[in-house]
C-alpha cells in the first residue's frame, strides 16, 4: 500500500514527533508514505486570512504536483488511487488537511476560481487529487485487521480522551467527517489497540489554534476547558491529530495550571505515538522524549510500559 505523503511545515519543525511516529507506524504496518518532491507550504492560517487566491493556489500547487508525471514519466505514486492514475495524497497535520481539502472543494466547484488558481500556479488543476488524513488510512478495515494481528503491547486500561479539534471536522461539507459533532475514527482506532476511549463533550472544541502567539489568554482559557473536561471524564491522557492542538495543550499546560490554580498532569499524545507503542515500537521510535508533560506515570500505571522505560518528558 503506497501513498504520496505531504509532510507540511509543522512536521518538519515543531511537530517532528508527529512525523517520526507516523512514519514509524506506517513502516510497521507495511504502508509506504512517499514524500511529495519539492512540496511547498500550504499557506495554513496566514494565507487564508490575508489573500484568498493565494490560500487556494498554495495547496493547489502541491495537489497538482502529487499527480504530475516524474522525470521517468510515471506518477509520484501509482497505488492507493481512487481513480486510475490519480494517487491519493496523505497528510498528518490537521491544518494542512483542511487547506488541501478546501482547495479541492473550491476549485472543483467553481470554474472562475479554477481559472484564477491556474494563473497563479501556471497550470490547470481541476481539484481531483484525493486527499486523506493518515487517521483515515489507518482506520480502513484492512489496516485495522493488520493492527490487530501485530499488537505487541495492548493499551489495556488506558483511558484516552480522543481530541479531534476543529480543523478535522469543520466545515463539514468540505471535510466530510464521519460525524462533525461526535467523530469516532480515532476512538475506534485506539479501541482496536486495547485503549478505553472516553465519551466526553469537548472532542471537537477549539483550543485556540494559531492564536497561541497573538492571543495567549484566549488560548489558555479555551485549552483549560478542554483539559478540565478530559480530566473530569477520568482521562489518563489525551490523543490528538493536530500539531497546534498538541502544542497548546502540552506546551502551555503548566501556564494554564498556574493561571487557573489547577493541576491536570495530562500527557498529550499524538495518536500515532499511542498506536506505535501498541505495535511494540520503543518510546524513542515514537519520539516520546520531547513531550513536556511526562507520559511515564500514566503509561506505567496502566502497564503499557514497564517502570523506568525511557519515555523522557519533563518532570514535575
Amino acid at each position: 500500500m503506497s501513498y504520496v505523503f505531504y509532510p507540511g511545515c509543522s512536521l518538519e519543525s515543531t511537530a517532528r514527533d508527529y512525523r517520526d511516529s507516523a512514519l514509524a507506524v506506517s513502516r510497521a504496518l507495511g504502508i509506504e508514505l512517499r514524500v511529495l518532491p519539492n512540496w511547498i507550504c500550504c499557506g495554513s492560517t496566514a494565507a487564508h486570512q490575508s489573500d484568498p487566491r493565494l490560500a487556494l493556489a498554495l495547496p493547489a500547487k502541491n495537489l497538482a504536483a502529487a499527480g504530475a508525471p516524474t522525470a521517468a514519466g510515471a506518477p509520484v505514486a501509482a497505488a492507493a488511487s481512487t481513480a486510475v492514475g490519480v494517487p491519493t495524497l496523505v497528510v498528518c497535520c490537521a491544518a494542512c488537511y483542511n487547506r488541501l481539502k478546501t482547495a479541492n472543494y473550491r476549485i472543483a466547484g467553481d470554474p472562475a476560481i479554477r481559472g484564477q488558481v491556474a494563473e497563479v500556479i501556471g497550470a490547470d488543476y481541476d481539484g481531483s487529487t484525493p486527499v486523506k488524513h493518515l487517521l483515515e488510512v489507518l482506520s480502513e478495515k484492512a489496516v485495522l485487521s493488520e493492527i490487530a494481528a501485530r499488537l505487541v503491547r495492548p493499551l489495556r486500561g488506558l483511558r484516552v480522551a480522543s481530541y479531534y479539534g476543529c480543523l478535522l471536522v469543520r466545515p463539514p461539507e468540505v471535510m466530510q467527517p464521519d460525524d462533525p459533532e461526535n467523530p469516532m475514527l480515532m476512538d475506534k482506532l485506539l479501541a482496536s489497540c486495547g485503549a478505553e476511549p472516553l465519551d466526553w463533550p469537548h472532542k471537537v472544541e477549539c483550543c485556540g489554534a494559531s492564536y497561541s502567539i497573538t492571543k495567549v489568554d484566549s488560548v489558555r482559557r479555551l485549552s483549560r476547558e478542554i483539559l478540565a473536561q478530559a480530566r473530569d471524564a477520568g482521562a489518563d491522557c489525551l490523543a490528538t491529530a493536530c500539531p497546534l492542538c498538541q502544542s497548546n495543550l502540552d506546551l502551555r499546560q503548566r501556564e494554564i495550571e498556574a493561571q487557573f490554580g489547577e493541576r491536570f498532569r495530562l500527557p498529550i499524545f499524538y495518536f500515532t505515538q499511542l498506536l506505535g507503542l501498541a505495535l511494540g515500537l520503543s518510546p524513542a521510535e515514537v519520539s516520546l522524549r520531547s513531550m513536556i508533560e511526562d507520559p511515564r506515570p500514566c503509561l506505567e500505571r496502566r502497564g503499557v510500559l514497564p517502570c523506568a522505560a525511557g519515555c523522557g518528558g519533563a518532570s514535575r
